[in-house]
Order: C-alpha cells, then structure tokens, then sequence
C-alpha cells in the first residue's frame, strides 16, 4: 500500500508537470489540455483550474453510466489540474525551436511514465478514462472507437477556442500508447507473496501480467 500511494501522488504530480512542459513547449497540447487551454484563453482561469474543473464536471458525468470512482479518480481531478499550474509557475516560456522540440520530447516521455506509475497503482481511473470505459460498457462500441470520438470532439472544440494544436499533438498521439504500456510494466506492483506483476484495472481491459 505505501508504494502503490507514492507512485499514485508521483504520478499525478509528474501527469501536471509534464503537461505544463508541453504547454511552454508551444509545439501543440495533449487532446484534453487543447480544451483546457481554450477554456483558459476565454476565462481567464488558470489552466489547471480549468482542468480541475472539466474534471469535475466529466466525473458527473459518470452518474448516469454508473462508474464507481476510486481514490485515483478522486485524486486525479485535483493534484494534476495543481501540479501543472505549480510548474508552469517556475517554468519560462521558450522561443527557439531546438529548445521547444527537445522541451516536448521531455513532456511527452515524462507524461508516459506519469500514466504508467499513477495506472499501475491501480486505485481507479481517472475521470476522462472512466468516462471512456462507461460509454464503451453502456454504449457496446469499441473501446477505439469511443475513445477517437471524444479526442475528437474535445480538440475540435478546443481549438475553436484558441487551444494549441500542432506537431506536439500529433508526436503525443503517436506516443503515448507504447510510452504508457512500456511504464505500465516497468512499475507494476507485484504481488505480496508472489512472483506475479499485476497491472490491476477497472475498466473492461484485462489486466497486464507479466513473470
């Protein structure tokens, strides 16, 4: 339990501080930071308290689906949407480009290994994945085909609001999912008395095993 809370809290920490690398990069956002990003730019807020706020709004929206959120969901909305307005705060913006590209490679790799240590502590999904699973439960449409519906709905109108889209949104696209399945075995917490890793998950996948 101790290691499975630390590599929750990291995780989440790292989630914030590697998205705020992306946003001074200025190469292109994640799919929900575009919205983010968009919603700061019509606001005023800040974008991690837009972020905490989407993500109170998404988890009410697992009610009707009926996901049941665990400590990990809870603390997902809060410490990410905290962490990444704390870095941005101690992060200058940057202007040349071989520092912008080596400043999104560090943000997206970092963001991989985020999503591997705060997943493989299996407390619960976060809201946006939650509410990925739920539509795929309630809905029978694949799990692909959800997920591409959302990301697409939510940059599209993240960018109609002014979020950054460009290379760094594609780079995460491409990226992210071996980034996130190469950390999600690396930090996967055996099991106690056993030589079993066990990537515990509540969504419809099957656990990640590995000897």
């Amino acid at each position: 339990m101790p290691r499975r809370l630390v590599q929750l809290y990291l995780g989440l920490v790292l989630y914030g501080a590697s998205s705020a690398l992306l946003v001074r990069a200025g190469l292109g956002l994640e799919p929900w930071n575009v919205l983010h990003q968009g919603v700061s730019e019509r606001t005023g807020l800040t974008i991690g308290t837009v972020a905490i706020i989407v993500g109170a709004v998404v988890l009410l929206l697992w009610i009707p689906i009926r996901q049941r959120p665990g400590l990990g969901t809870v603390s997902n909305v809060v410490v990410i949407g905290l962490a990444m307005d704390a870095a941005l705060a101690v992060v200058p913006d940057i202007d040349a480009l071989p520092a912008q590209i080596a400043l999104m490679v560090t943000g997206i790799v970092l963001n991989g290994m985020a999503t591997g240590l705060y997943i493989a502590a299996s407390f619960g999904p976060g809201p946006r994945d939650g509410l990925m699973t739920g539509l795929h439960r309630v809905t029978g449409r694949s799990i692909r085909l959800v997920r591409t519906g959302i990301e697409v709905a939510v940059v599209g109108t993240g960018f109609l609001l002014g979020g950054s889209v460009g290379i760094g949104t594609a780079a995460y696209a491409l990226s992210i999912g071996p980034l996130a399945q190469f950390f999600l075995r690396l930090f996967a917490v055996p099991e106690q008395g056993t030589g079993t890793v066990v990537v515990a998950s509540r969504s419809p996948r099957r656990a990640i095993l590995r000897r």
